[in-house]
Parts: C-alpha cells; sequence; structure tokens
C-alpha cells in the first residue's frame, strides 16, 4: 500500500527540489555576473588614464597635421 502512495507523497518534494534548483542556479549566474562587473570596473580603472592619454596624443597629432 505504502508503495502505491509513495509517489503520491513524494511529488511536491521533487517540485520543490527542481525549483530550488532552478533558485540556485539563477544565484550562481547573479554572481558570476557581478564578479565580471567588478573585474571590468577595476580594469577600466586601472587603464582609463592610460587610455586617456593615448587619445589625447592622437588628437593632437591629428591638430597638428591638419594645420600645417
Amino acid at each position: 500500500m505504502y508503495r502505491l502512495c509513495s509517489p503520491l507523497l513524494t511529488r511536491p518534494f521533487r517540485r520543490r527540489r527542481a525549483s530550488r534548483a532552478e533558485g540556485q542556479t539563477l544565484v550562481e549566474y547573479a554572481l558570476i555576473l557581478a564578479v565580471i562587473a567588478v573585474m571590468a570596473l577595476a580594469v577600466f580603472t586601472a587603464l582609463g588614464n592610460r587610455v586617456i592619454y593615448v587619445f589625447s596624443s592622437i588628437t593632437s597629432l591629428l591638430d597638428t597635421d591638419q594645420s600645417s
């Protein structure tokens, strides 16, 4: 008798377990996205002054070439 009722009793728990696993996956993706965002921010902060310098030097070279 218990074996006949067993699937009926465990079915709700399986659904909860599946939704819990989906929730864990969503949290893992959010954490990965947060780590990537922090790393990108650190790289842009570290290289920001160099990028500004490169573009400034290119702009000044173009202005010099056009005026001569």
